[in-house]
């Protein structure tokens, strides 16, 4: 067996139930300290806002490939199947992914003014986010101080070229600028460099701070090259930290480029077109990699080392020797053990530490830390349970829990490091805590951890927000989820939800002087919001992750208009369009004057082509034998309690056995009103359209109205060869207050509109509730208010059967509320049963005793020992079971049993109803 440490990075964090490398456990904390991190509510700064920095708009809608042949076709007979075809001929089309690609870097990218309490904020600007904006931020009494140019707007420097600026980054000249802040006067100089980098060119500039006294700075950039890809994409650029005049581009066709901008810096032309050099890099016929992409690239921790990295492999790249030397350093194969290697891929890279041999490696599934010492063997795994996280960082853990009041966990902090993992466009991100075996001094462990040098994963991952004004509790991830479900499928939730962008940590040094000392430490976040605004707050360090935060739990609500939509100065263009819709009978019922709409459409009858036509006699000979089998004869009297007790097959509530009588009540015109089939129906008039209304089909099996358990219709809205025209019974076509509204007027109810103000409807619905209400009680022996509100479960005894008419055999019902309805208020008054009560009753039939433990039976009354509810098997194609049969359903039943015994609340229910039949 293979003793060494290596083997125990293959075992991932959190995807495996006892990872060797992870510290965690009481012990743990107290020497690692706090490794969560929550916003603090009330430390929300508007920083800046502006509708200059607001993101470009997205395309809407954006329909998928074969949806756009589908509605965009003038012959609207065109099937989905040829669409789908026709669109398969031009290869795959990812529009989701396309969009999302816009939003995986960070947009925010901050620069510390060297020996000065200053930091300038660089973001995208510009109406398509094709400048490059900046501010400079100071820490004054506490506070952050914002400078902006003198029109109230962000600095601007735009770039030449109107592309949308897909990523920033800036590489700090300490030295140089060290100076300007220790001499006086008038004088400017270098304190970094930026590029900025579109999607076939690429920017360089120089950051320049221009002191005009004792305490006034003007920031200032001044492009210094150009460089234009005309037949590739850029994929990534990077700095050197080794030599800051250099940077490193890669293509998406997996060409390298150096660019040293010394030489640019010394021409006085303005905006020069930059001469890289191509690395002369030959990925051993890797280049042609079909669907893999190129990510990323880093410098290593030599000045001529690269890390090259592409989706399905990372390359280390040595450029001393020539030809240049290149190996590798992760394969994604590698990962089969906890991933799918099949779908996995590599997402994004990033240098983790400042001695450039560790970095950061995230998949589809796996966070990696990789050691360039050490390929093709990771130093740790985690399992981090994101969606496509192409955002990663790495920082010091002092940074993070800066400005603490002791130094209890100053060991920790100075040697542990945090990864944040996450996607800017899912909203996403999660905080990965690892570093050396930490032990308490003096200790054997501790001396032991001198010889020892492997990294170890600090507790498990953690969610960290970077929004900070949004709850994450589960019931407001459920209304968000509710509000995304609801959008159009051509519109994404992150065109309607307020989202971070970019972001960027203040270092320690500024941020102990935004807050006084804190116990457990924290940090300051500058973040760059979807809407516009440049927000600041602070997070405080804490021992577990936030479960509910107050002001955004009392404020949530569904998505709004707030997020990637352009803002236009002119005016709307284009013609708008309406529908309406006709609701009138809803809204009457609504507001309680259903009659009186109905009186005034009988004013106003409809006149059409079917004004004179009657039931066809065929159709009315079905629906008569329907009716008849459901116990609707034409010479019925009024039904019985019996007849809709006999139908309840499953637990129904006090307000579906409240519909069954009503609709038992009907008389048999008006249930021919409420059936119909499709050759009775007039087609609509949808968007200049005629379309085929759509019911569901009346099953065939005996039972009431309204068929709470059935099969949905085999139709669509075009009739054709392959989905014919039925003549199958559907409905109910008439909803059951219209249908009572009307068997009133027809037997003489209001006859005017004074006289039907006040719709009876209700008033009958809550009586038929009353009633089946009080006939449960009453044969249950106990009064119907009491028993229902302490939760327990009472018997339709068997020794009322004389009261049933037409009952042939006793059947036993149990009257139940679910211990999970119990919390409510009190709902009742008097003997009238209110609407939440009506829903939260449950009746149903329970299983015949001679049918429970008979071995010998081999049909399928044997499930009716299995559960108090009485089981019915429509369409039955088993009727008696075999050896074979029954030994399985032994099996099952024995661990069915298992379960209903661990499961106390059904135990307790079952002896309520026991005791109680």
């Amino acid at each position: 067996m293979n003793l060494s440490e290596e083997w125990k990075s293959l075992f991932p964090i959190s995807a495996v139930f006892k990872s060797p490398l992870l510290l965690s456990g009481p012990s743990t904390r107290t020497i690692l300290g706090p490794l969560a991190f929550n916003p603090l509510e009330s430390t929300i700064i508007c920083l800046f806002s502006s509708p200059s920095i607001l993101p470009p708009s997205t395309p809407l809608p954006r329909l998928s490939f074969p949806r756009f042949f589908l509605t965009s076709s003038v012959d609207s007979s065109l099937p989905p199947s040829t669409s789908s075809s026709i669109a398969s001929v031009f290869g795959p089309h990812h529009f989701q992914d396309d969009v999302a690609s816009n939003f995986q870097d960070n947009r925010l990218q901050l620069l510390r003014c060297p020996g000065t309490n200053k930091f300038i904020v660089f973001f995208p600007a510009g109406d398509n986010s094709n400048q490059v904006g900046f501010l400079l931020l100071s820490v004054k009494n506490s506070c952050l101080d914002v400078r902006v140019d003198d029109n109230g707007e962000a600095f601007t420097v735009g770039c030449g070229f109107n592309q949308q600026i897909l990523r920033i980054s800036v590489n700090p000249v300490v030295d140089s600028g060290s100076a300007l802040w220790a001499s006086g006067g008038n004088s400017s100089g270098t304190i970094g460099y930026l590029l900025a980098s579109t999607m076939y060119c690429i920017h360089w500039y120089v950051i320049e701070v221009r002191e005009l006294g004792p305490d006034l700075h003007i920031p200032s950039l001044t492009c210094i090259g150009t460089k234009v890809f005309k037949t590739c994409c850029v994929v990534h650029a990077c700095w050197s930290p080794h030599i800051p005049e250099e940077s490193v581009v890669l293509l998406e066709s997996g060409a390298l480029f150096l660019f040293d901008l010394e030489s640019c810096l010394k021409t006085d032309n303005l905006n020069p077109l930059c001469k890289g050099t191509r690395l002369k890099v030959s990925w051993d016929g890797s280049n042609n990699s079909g669907d893999h992409k190129w990510l990323s690239c880093e410098f290593s921790w030599h000045p001529r080392i690269l890390i090259v990295a592409r989706s399905d492999v990372v390359f280390i790249v040595d450029l001393r020797p020539d030809p240049c030397n290149v190996s590798l350093l992760m394969k994604v194969e590698m990962l089969g053990m906890f991933a799918s290697v099949e779908n996995e891929q590599f997402l994004s890279l990033a240098k983790a530490g400042s001695d450039g041999f560790y970095f950061a490696l995230a998949s589809d599934s796996l966070l990696l830390l990789c050691d360039v010492r050490k390929p093709l063997i990771p130093v740790l795994q985690w399992g981090h349970g994101l969606s496509k996280p192409c955002y990663i960082n790495v920082f010091r853990l002092s940074d993070l829990r800066s400005n603490l009041r002791d130094d209890m966990h100053k060991k920790a902090s100075e040697s542990g490091f945090c990864i944040i993992l996450g996607s800017f466009w899912n909203s996403e991100f999660n905080l990965f805590c690892y570093g050396p075996l930490i032990a308490p001094s003096g200790t054997i462990v501790s001396e032991a951890t001198e010889f020892c040098k492997s990294f170890y994963a600090w507790e498990r991952p953690s969610e960290i927000l970077l929004s900070g004004n949004e709850c994450h509790c589960g019931s407001c991830l459920v209304k968000e989820e509710f509000s995304k479900d609801a959008l159009p499928v051509w519109m994404d939730w992150q065109c309607k939800k307020e989202v971070v962008l970019g972001f960027g940590i203040i270092d320690n040094v500024l941020s102990a002087l935004l807050s006084a000392p804190d116990e457990l430490g924290g940090f300051t976040l500058v973040r760059l919001i979807s809407s516009g605004k440049l927000e600041s707050q602070r997070y405080s360090a804490s021992w577990d992750s936030i479960k509910i935060l107050e002001e955004p739990h009392k404020n949530s609500s569904k998505l709004e208009d707030n997020l990637l939509f352009y803002i236009f100065d002119e005016e709307y263009k284009f013609p708008r369009k309406f529908k309406h819709l006709q609701l009138d009978y809803l809204n009457g019922y609504l507001n309680c004057d259903l009659d009186e709409v109905l009186v005034s459409k009988m004013k106003n009858p409809c006149t059409g082509a079917r004004e004179n036509e009657s039931f066809n006699p065929e159709f009315h000979e079905i629906l008569c034998k329907k009716l008849n089998s459901f116990g609707f004869g034409r010479l019925r009297s009024s039904p019985e309690v019996a007849v809709v007790f006999k139908d309840i097959s499953l637990p129904s509530s006090i307000h579906e056995v409240a519909l069954r009588m009503m609709w038992a009540d009907l008389p048999i015109e008006f249930l021919q009103l409420a059936f119909s089939n499709y050759s009775e129906f007039l087609e609509v008039l949808v968007d200049r359209k005629r379309v085929s209304l759509d019911f569901l089909v009346v099953p065939d099996l005996p039972q009431l109205p309204p068929f709470f358990l059935r099969t949905p219709s085999c139709r669509s809205n075009k009739w054709s060869q392959k989905v014919p025209r039925t003549d199958d019974l559907v409905g109910p076509v008439l909803s059951l207050p219209i249908l009572l509204a009307l068997r009133d007027f027809h037997n003489g109810g209001p006859n005017s509109e004074e006289e039907s103000r006040g719709s009876s409807v209700e008033a009958e619905f809550r009586l038929r509730c009353d009633e089946v209400m009080q006939v449960a009680s009453e044969m249950a022996g106990s009064d119907p208010s009491s028993e229902i509100h302490e939760g327990r479960a009472v018997s339709l005894a068997d020794d009322r059967e004389e009261t049933w008419a037409g009952s042939q055999t006793a059947k036993k019902f149990i009257l139940h509320r679910p211990l999970a309805f119990s919390c409510g208020a009190e709902h009742t008054k008097g003997q009238s049963v209110y609407k939440e009560e009506v829903l939260r009753t449950l009746i149903f039939k329970v299983a015949e005793e001679e049918h429970a433990g008979n071995l010998e039976t081999f049909g399928l009354e044997l499930f009716d020992s299995l559960c108090p509810v009485k089981l019915r098997f429509d369409d039955a194609s088993v009727s008696n079971f075999e050896l074979k049969e029954l030994k399985a359903y032994k099996l099952l039943k024995k661990q069915f049993s298992k379960w209903q015994g661990d499961f106390n609340l059904y135990e307790e229910f079952c002896s309520r109803s026991k005791q109680q039949t």
